[in-house]
């Protein structure tokens, strides 16, 4: 099968989003398919080797000024070149925090708006080059902020389109009010003429069907998996977790984007309350991510949580990591937590760490009561709480032979159930539903 995935870029930061869509399609051609990943917006990037073609559709600079002012809207090839180069884009993207959420407004409903948006030209390119070009059995579209696309590509292919669903929401809660109801309600017009959604989730399915306005049964769940190459290699004990003058030193760890939307002042207060309980002198919190730049005072306000508790000598912040340190940091770690204040639509680093075997604490909302009743790898408490967080993994920190035996649950459930392979697999399914039904559709009109 020839599939056209298209997937956004994420601004030169790794990111859950292009982790899974390269890895959905790096395990799609494992199975012999022909799956061209192409990039909208900006380069991807990925801590896995990347299998995204190196033209970048959508450019963002490009959308941008078409945004702005008709010239651009106009055919310049000359200046389509510039604008599309990929140095110009990733240097656009080191200062994409700063767009005002006006901005953002405007360009998610011209890009929804489709064949009458102003980024029209964008849109006519991409179906150009897929129509005489590559030719797909089948489009997928990786999130439903580019349900406008659909309509045309039906139109100029005439072959059915997928729409994955994840973590849209906490995008339309960044714009104003005012562009939250026309950005909504443009999706809802558009929702109708997607062939199927995929979702990673029950939760999540259920919560964008309501949102788009679709049955739930267009809303098909196709689990999280993992690249699972060095999260598989055999485990040995922590050095650091051994007996150091009688004491152990336990460690609580984070890992995802720094920003107060996942959590992290949550976990630094728990963090505070746990360390200076008695008998937990050498307890420590080490924490990797990438920090943007509008990001920065809120970690620097975090960070002066712990300087204020005495703390910052048993505190290590490693910064956005590549995958063999993620590996690495991950197995240094006793505990983990990511305490999203929103509800998580996937929850990617709840899967990592138990891959690692690394048991997880963390709210219940979104994604994880799934995740965690899935694989049995953790334990959950109230969601915005740091006293139910602290308590929540105070309660793994006292009992490490729970923590072992929930670790080992987790890791065992994901390398078994939730690996790149079955991912492939059953988003497969979905596609060949999808092109069997369209191919009877045409025999019975014939």
């Amino acid at each position: 099968m020839k599939i056209a995935y298209i997937a956004a870029g994420a601004g030169g930061m790794y990111c859950g989003s292009c982790i899974h869509d390269n890895t959905t399609a790096a395990a799609l051609q494992k199975l012999g398919h022909d799956v061209a990943l192409l990039p909208t917006y900006t380069p991807m990037r990925t801590d896995e080797e990347s299998v995204s073609t190196q033209r970048v559709f959508y450019g963002a600079v490009g959308v941008y000024l078409e945004q702005k002012s008709a010239f651009f809207r106009k055919r310049h090839r000359a200046i389509d070149w510039l604008l599309s180069r990929p140095a110009l884009l990733n240097l656009a993207a080191k200062f994409s925090g700063s767009t005002d959420a006006r901005a953002l407004g405007e360009l998610a409903l011209s890009v929804l708006r489709g064949e009458r948006g102003d980024a029209h030209k964008e849109l006519d390119e991409l179906v150009t080059w897929l129509r005489d070009e590559f030719k797909p059995d089948l489009v997928h579209i990786t999130n439903s902020m580019f349900l406008g696309l659909v309509r045309t590509f039906k139109a100029e292919l005439g072959v059915p389109v997928v729409v994955a669903v994840q973590g849209e929401d906490l995008f339309l809660d960044e714009l104003t009010d005012e562009f939250r109801a026309r950005v909504v309600a443009e999706m809802r017009a558009r929702a109708g003429e997607a062939d199927a959604f995929l979702a990673p989730n029950r939760f999540y399915a259920r919560k964008m069907a309501a949102l788009l306005g679709v049955p739930e049964d267009k809303m098909r769940i196709v689990p999280l998996g993992l690249k699972l190459d060095g999260h598989d290699a055999p485990l040995h004990p922590r050095p650091d977790a051994a007996p150091q003058g009688g004491a152990a030193a336990p460690v609580v760890g984070y890992l995802a984007r720094i920003a107060p939307e996942k959590g992290l002042h949550i976990l630094v207060d728990a963090f505070c309350r746990l360390a200076q309980e008695p008998g937990r002198e050498n307890l420590r919190l080490r924490i990797a991510g990438y920090l943007g730049p509008k990001d920065r005072p809120y970690y620097k306000e975090v960070e002066q949580r712990i300087v204020a508790a005495g703390l910052i000598g048993r505190y290590d912040f490693l910064g956005e990591v590549d995958r063999d340190t993620k590996i690495s940091f991950l197995r240094s770690l006793d505990v983990f937590s990511v305490p999203t204040v929103y509800e998580e639509a996937k929850g990617l680093f709840v899967l990592e760490a138990l891959a690692n075997g690394v048991p997880v604490v963390q709210p219940r909302h979104g994604s994880f009561p799934e995740l965690l009743g899935d694989t049995g790898g953790g334990v959950l408490v109230e969601p915005h709480s740091a006293e139910a967080l602290a308590e929540g993994l105070g309660r793994l920190l006292n009992n490490l032979e729970e923590g072992r035996r929930l670790g080992g649950a987790g890791r065992a459930a994901v390398l078994e159930r939730r690996g790149d392979a079955q991912m492939a697999e059953a988003t497969l399914a979905v596609y060949e539903s999808l092109v069997a039904k369209r191919l009877q559709s045409i025999s019975e009109t014939s």
